[in-house]
């Protein structure tokens, strides 16, 4: 017999996960680019999920993940709102329009006035996490992920996926909220 035959409960259950992932993806692959190769896609986003540890037995809402990949490494720009740059604010905006059909506008601070504030512990994917990095106020804005993690376009690097963890987040972290 092979070794391959041969799996831990740990690799079973990552490879139930995957199996999981690529029939999820199957599901929506009717809202993917006409010029994107479905294989191809499929095993990219497996590996994005595997890569930040993101929980998708819990999953509330796929598109949100699958928006999230989409805009993975679009740089930032002041203002911006395309895949040319885009910053916080403007990405947060637009997968809220994209993913719950709900219109955010202005910045960070404009955003934050909006929500009803949530407690750390009682965070839900989707909702929105403020911080006051510049002069004490708010002036950035990401999206919980799940898993201690948020996705968000950073200055220095675009949209990326954080952990909550990190030192310069939890020192900067504001609050939390989320859309009546």
């Amino acid at each position: 017999m092979e070794s391959s035959t041969f799996r831990t409960g740990a690799e079973r259950s990552r490879s139930i996960k995957l199996t999981a992932v690529i029939f999820l993806i199957a599901g929506l692959s009717t809202s993917l680019p006409a010029q994107t190769d479905s294989v191809t896609y499929r095993k990219s986003v497996c590996d994005f999920y595997c890569k930040y540890k993101l929980n998708l037995d819990s999953a509330v809402n796929q598109q949100l993940y699958l928006k999230a990949y989409e805009w993975m490494g679009t740089k930032y720009r002041y203002a911006g709102e395309s895949r040319k740059g885009i910053d916080c604010s403007g990405f947060v905006s637009e997968v809220y329009q994209r993913v719950y059909g709900i219109q955010l506008s202005g910045g960070s601070a404009d955003i934050w006035k909006t929500v009803k504030p949530v407690q750390k512990n009682e965070l839900k994917e989707g909702d929105l996490l403020f911080f006051k990095i510049r002069r004490g106020r708010v002036s950035h804005v990401g999206l919980y992920l799940g898993n201690n993690k948020m996705v968000h376009a950073s200055v220095k690097s675009g949209v990326i996926i954080s952990d909550l963890g990190e030192i310069y987040y939890k020192k900067y972290y504001f609050n939390a909220g989320r859309i009546p």
